[in-house]
C-alpha cells in the first residue's frame, strides 16, 4: 500500500488536517481551536493555533477570512 501522506506532516498535523476536512464536510464550516483540541487530544489553544500556522506556513491549510473557522485545505 502507498501512503498518499506527504512525508513532512507529522501525525498530529494530519489528524488536525482530518478534523477540519470531516467539519466542513459534516458543517460547512471550520471547527473552532477548541473542537480541533478535543478532536486530536491537545488541551492548549495556543498549541492548537501553532501547528495551524504550521500547516498554513507549508502551505497545506489556506485563510479565507480572519477568524479560526476560515481555515480550508489548500489542497
Amino acid at each position: 500500500m502507498v501512503s498518499r501522506r506527504p512525508a513532512y506532516l507529522t501525525e498530529r498535523e494530519e489528524q488536525i488536517l482530518a478534523c477540519i476536512r470531516r467539519s466542513i464536510a459534516e458543517r460547512g464550516e471550520g471547527p473552532t481551536m477548541v473542537e480541533i483540541g478535543a478532536a486530536v487530544g491537545l488541551r492548549s489553544k495556543g498549541t492548537v493555533a501553532y501547528h495551524l500556522r504550521n500547516l498554513q506556513e507549508r502551505g497545506v491549510l489556506a485563510r479565507d477570512g480572519r477568524g479560526w473557522r476560515s481555515y480550508r485545505p489548500a489542497r
